[in-house]
């Protein structure tokens, strides 16, 4: 029974026309090999798994090839065979990260100026050069800078910025970009089919998203879940099999931050982490669809294909409008923080619900991003006209205490305008029950009547909770007829009861059946019982 080869390994592209997501580096080679027109050094360039070390295998079989067709090796010939195999003793694969001294460099130095024995040209393939020493890019130079006609060098790393300027000049440098996720959920599909693996599109999609534009991570991720899984490989089944808590988590996680509803996000979190996911990936996951949405919120439209896919359009265009610009960037900045202290971290999962908590509660912090964050979110609902002020708490009456000397001034002859009547709040009342009351009857309401002026400071109408009755007190008959709805005051109801989880009776209160107050009497009355106590006393 033969040994079971990774798919990364199988599926290694023997072609340039194989090469996925690379189509100008591959054919600028492809114009080189016909036309005669080949360097005697390159460098590629680019992330892990975009295809730096197959194409320079392919470039050294294509070099070598007895039965070139158009560019492409035709992998028939004694010498296509012999270098698939590794049996050519004239073309060398070194890692650098293991032969990174001068000594191994001069060796091979040593060694290049010999004719190839089985095939036209020798080939020296040099993967993570960043990794070799100063002093063995300075005995490379010479040979790079004048090679002999029989030899060819390809550079290859991940890091160009460690490879000497020297050396740069010397070679032709191809770039190879992150491959697209569409054409890695495409060549996906092409593997399962080979295969028979049964897999589902949105299953692609999120491999193709967890690779991050490899290829190679793409594959070891499809055949670790193909392993894995009986049947068809969903994205529920992905999520199970890598151990991340997916889109819609996600989703669900970064709408309660939105609202900033803390027991229900540390409840989710509770029950994904018992279920055994991954924290730096679901941390990962919520810094993802920040970014998102940041990038939706400042290009609605150019920015839908810059988008990760860790949120459908739909959901993600919904949660933008929840959430500031400036809290997007606070969230991105306390998550890369967080998962950047996993490392050293005593306990992962306080960490991870600790920045939850500062995620949904930006008032626990002080720090400028925190204070932007909320002033951000008050100029957008201002700017909506979703912003009301809370209630103001009753003034306490000040208490007459009696003097043993001197009496309290008699009022004036002008009558004292009768104060305000101030909205008393209950004490079992949640915190912006009156503001939120009024918002949300403001949105379902649809006839000409707009409550804006309600349940605010000095408003024409106010509420007064008493057990299970809201009573609505008017100012004025005008204001009571135009409150004087069935419609309006059968929203009250519902949306008072829906808020306190008990029903709640609206009692319209008619102003003109109310007695008028007299201020001047009122401050007649006290006076003289302020006065029977003086009296009392000093008796």
């Amino acid at each position: 029974m033969a040994a079971y080869q990774a798919l990364y390994r199988k599926y290694r592209p023997q072609t340039f026309d194989d090469v996925v997501g690379q189509l100008a580096i591959t054919q600028t080679l492809k114009t080189q090999l016909q036309n005669g027109q080949l360097s005697h050094a390159y460098l590629f360039t680019g992330s892990r798994g975009t295809g730096k070390t197959s194409c320079a295998k392919i470039l050294a079989k294509a070099v070598n090839c007895e039965n070139p067709q158009d560019g492409n090796p035709c992998n028939c010939c004694p010498s296509c065979r012999a270098i698939d195999s590794g049996a050519c003793m004239d073309v060398l694969e070194i890692d650098a990260a293991s032969n990174n001294g001068v000594d191994n460099v001069r060796d091979l130095r040593d060694d290049a100026v010999y004719s190839p024995s089985q095939v036209k040209m020798r080939v020296y393939i040099i993967d993570e050069v960043h990794m070799l020493s100063i002093s063995a890019f300075n005995a490379l130079l010479k040979i790079i800078e004048e090679p002999p006609e029989h030899l060819l060098f390809i550079l290859a790393t991940t890091e160009l910025h460690k490879v000497p300027a020297t050396i740069l000049s010397r070679c032709q440098r191809f770039a190879f970009r992150r491959i697209s996720q569409e054409d890695i959920a495409s060549r996906l599909q092409y593997v399962s089919y080979q295969e028979s693996i049964d897999l589902d599109d949105s299953a692609a999609r999120v491999l193709a998203r967890m690779a991050d534009g490899g290829m190679r991570d793409a594959l070891s991720l499809l055949d670790q879940c193909a392993c894995a899984t009986v049947g068809e490989l969903t994205a529920e089944r992905v999520y199970a099999c890598l151990g991340i808590a997916g889109q819609q988590k996600a989703g669900e996680m970064m709408g309660y931050i939105a609202r900033h509803d803390t027991r229900s996000a540390l409840e989710l979190f509770n029950r994904l982490y018992a279920d055994g996911k991954d924290l730096s990936a679901m941390l990962d996951e919520l810094a993802c669809l920040a970014r998102d949405l940041l990038v939706l919120q400042t290009a609605p439209e150019a920015g839908l294909t810059m988008l990760s896919g860790v949120a459908d359009s739909k959901e993600a265009k919904a949660l933008a409008k929840l959430i500031s610009g400036g809290e997007l960037i606070r969230i991105m900045s306390l998550l890369q923080q967080t998962m950047a202290g996993f490392t050293r971290s005593a306990s992962r999962r306080m960490d991870a619900e600790l920045c939850i908590m500062n995620l949904c509660q930006p008032e626990l912090s002080l720090d400028a991003q925190s204070l932007n964050a909320r002033l951000t979110r008050l100029e957008e609902q201002i700017r909506s006209g979703s912003f009301t002020v809370a209630p103001a708490a009753p003034a306490q009456p000040a208490q007459i205490k009696p003097q043993e000397e001197e009496l309290p001034p008699p009022p004036d002859d002008e009558d004292v305008p009768p104060e305000e009547p101030q909205q008393p709040v209950a004490s079992e009342l949640p915190v912006g029950f009156w503001m939120d009351l009024g918002a949300s009857i403001r949105q379902e309401l649809t006839f000409p009547m707009k409550p804006y002026f309600m349940f605010k400071p000095d408003s024409p109408v106010r509420g007064v909770l008493q057990a299970n009755e809201l009573k609505l007190l008017c100012d004025c008959k005008f204001t009571y007829d135009a409150v004087n709805k069935p419609e309006l005051l059968e929203i009250i109801s519902r949306k008072a009861s829906a808020r306190l989880n008990r029903p709640i009776r609206v009692n319209l209160v008619d102003p003109t059946a109310q007695p008028a107050k007299n201020a001047k009497m009122d401050q007649l009355l006290s006076f003289g019982k302020a006065h029977r106590d003086v009296i009392k006393i000093k008796e």
